[in-house]
């Protein structure tokens, strides 16, 4: 899982992990990880076709706990005569993971014959339903029906992707990545007080050509703009993203425009930025970029004993030109990458681009900057409100940086 989806801080939530007979059930113990690092409390239950797979005793030696597989096992996990009750009274949330065809028509129909059937029933939360099967059986009506009731019946619907199954078979029906069902459920516990805005986050690198094969550039590596877009997507922000060349992936929520220079980073930015009433510029522009030498690769030969000269010319700056087109009910977030006179340079750049907020780091120093998963941050906002942070996860700099823009 890529670090702009590991997210902490859920400390004191549960979430409910069903597990239902797929050869994909082996993939739930990832979730349950997933969930623990994030400080989530796991508890699950298993279907009799699931134990076939995959065990109890696996998840709960990864710290899961209950876990709940029969009905009337009369075992240690059916402490309670009302274990088909308890995740509606303790958790914060269910998902099932995967999700059968049967199990599907269970939960559209109301169905409550086994212990997670009834454990759904009774469970008035949220509720995340992602399936994994055969292509066939997901493309055949009655469980397109089905899915379409469980859509109308609030759950949240997750869809199974694309590729080789099992079976042999090729099509849609498998499940859905980790890194899906797990931002969901992040989203399903967290506050949604960024819902309804529509935000914009520049991130990564741009790529300057000088040749067919060399480019000027940087080593940023997007994880920073990464986390911003994520915390916003998990508080309910509609998130547009405009990613210089990264290997960055992110949820199907989040729209993702794709591009190389600083000048097409620019011109999607003015497409965009009358929509939006946020914007984030974490990306790491060149402010210059190199008068090309043609379309051919420069050969070292060409130069003689001369060495070679590049000529430059300036881009446009992206965050001082949305700074100057922002109305009065934008905001905007500047991000800023220095090596020394962290105060003053971040106090400069608040003013001349006329900012709402900016959080400045020295990437000179260990531990913040470019490649990794930390920052020191100085946050400064224009009521002159300013906060010298101690090397925190990016993940939770974004958190307390939407934070901090909210106290507006």
């Amino acid at each position: 899982m890529q670090p702009h989806f590991r997210f902490a801080g859920f400390m004191g939530k549960r979430v409910h992990l069903g597990v239902t007979g797929s050869i994909a059930a082996y993939k739930a113990l990832d979730l349950v990880r997933a969930y623990q690092e994030a400080d989530l409390m796991v508890s699950a239950t298993l279907t009799e076709s699931c134990t076939k797979f995959v065990q109890g005793l696996s998840f709960e030696a990864l710290g899961a706990s209950p876990v709940y597989t029969s009905m009337f096992d009369g075992g240690p996990k059916a402490d309670t005569a009302f274990g088909h009750l308890e995740p509606g009274q303790i958790a914060d949330v269910m998902v099932v993971a995967p999700a059968s065809a049967n199990t599907m028509a269970k939960l559209a129909f109301g169905m409550a014959d086994d212990m997670l059937s009834c454990q759904a029933l009774a469970f008035s939360g949220p509720k995340i339903v992602a399936p994994a099967m055969n292509p066939r059986m997901w493309e055949n009506p009655a469980t397109q029906r089905n899915w379409q009731m469980l859509g109308d019946l609030g759950f949240i619907r997750i869809e199974p992707e694309c590729g080789n199954v099992a079976c042999g078979d090729t099509g849609k029906g498998r499940l859905a990545p980790s890194e899906e069902i797990f931002t969901a459920t992040l989203k399903a516990i967290s506050p949604q007080d960024l819902r309804g805005k529509k935000v914009l986050i520049t991130l990564g690198p741009t790529r300057e050509s000088w040749d067919a094969v060399r480019f000027w550039s940087n080593p940023s590596s997007g994880t920073m703009g990464a986390c911003m877009a994520m915390a916003a997507y998990l508080r309910g922000a509609d998130v547009t993203v405009v990613a210089g060349p990264t290997a960055l992936q992110f949820p199907t929520g989040i729209r993702v425009i794709s591009v190389n220079t600083a000048v097409e980073m620019f011109d999607a930015c003015q497409e965009i930025w009358p929509a939006m009433d946020i914007g984030c510029a974490t990306a790491a522009v060149a402010d210059y970029r190199p008068v090309p030498f043609g379309a051919e690769k420069f050969k070292k030969a060409d130069s003689g004993s001369k060495g070679m000269t590049v000529e430059f010319k300036s881009n446009p700056d992206i965050l001082k030109t949305l700074g100057r087109q922002k109305r009065i009910d934008q905001k905007l977030i500047g991000f800023a990458a220095e090596t020394g006179k962290l105060k003053e340079e971040a106090e400069r750049k608040l003013t001349t681009k006329d900012l709402d907020l900016i959080a400045a780091n020295d990437i000179s120093q260990e531990g913040s900057g470019f490649g990794v998963g930390t920052n020191q941050m100085y946050v400064l906002d224009k009521q002159g409100r300013a906060e010298t942070w101690p090397q925190l996860p990016k993940t939770e700099v974004a958190w307390r940086l939407w934070d901090h823009l909210l106290l507006d």
